[in-house]
């Protein structure tokens, strides 16, 4: 077969023995219609999980690999209806996420209205869809002065704390000032 004869081939165009070349049949329009789904599918999980990270993760995948091989058309099925499961439960989680942050501005809102209303209420600024370690808080200006006086304030905090890990203790042969033991 010459390369022209296979591009016409490939394009459906020419008729050999009667049998149209590249006519579909029935299994392969469907498996081709279900290796859509699926590839769209993956793509609304795939833009899900990429809007909401940290806060939304997909998880593994609930079929098992053992590598590449060709789905016959139950298997195909099952994989979609098992994507079209995981993408409905992701976009519930993605939508309890949207009114879990739209709750916390709200509350924000208010607190930076009437501190005095919410004294010592924390808000992390990870509830209001933000990274960082930072917390909104309501504390009394000026300490107790400031509390029995009812001065209250909203406080943005610095953000994380210092790493603080174990440190070694100075043993007595290497405190300052002193020789080491020979």
């Amino acid at each position: 077969m010459s390369p022209s004869e296979q591009l016409t081939i490939d394009r459906g165009a020419p008729v050999l023995a009667g049998v149209a070349v590249g006519a579909e049949t029935g299994e392969q329009a469907a498996r081709r219609s279900l290796r859509a789904q699926v590839a769209r599918l993956e793509r609304e999980l795939s833009a899900i999980v990429a809007d909401g990270f940290p806060y939304i993760r997909a998880g593994a995948p609930t079929w098992a690999s053992t590598g590449p091989s060709l789905l016959d058309l139950e298997r195909l099925e099952q994989l979609r209806d098992q994507l079209a499961g995981r993408v409905q439960e992701l976009r519930r989680r993605a939508q309890e996420r949207s009114e879990h942050e739209l709750r916390a501005q709200e509350l924000l809102e208010r607190m930076k209205l009437e501190p005095g209303r919410y004294k010592f209420v924390r808000l992390p600024v990870t509830d209001l869809g933000q990274r960082g370690c930072g917390v909104w808080e309501v504390r009394p200006r000026f300490g107790l002065i400031g509390m029995l006086a009812g001065w209250w304030e909203l406080k943005l905090s610095s953000g994380c704390p210092l790493a603080t890990g174990s440190r070694p203790s100075a043993t007595p042969a290497t405190r300052p000032g002193r020789p080491l033991a020979p």
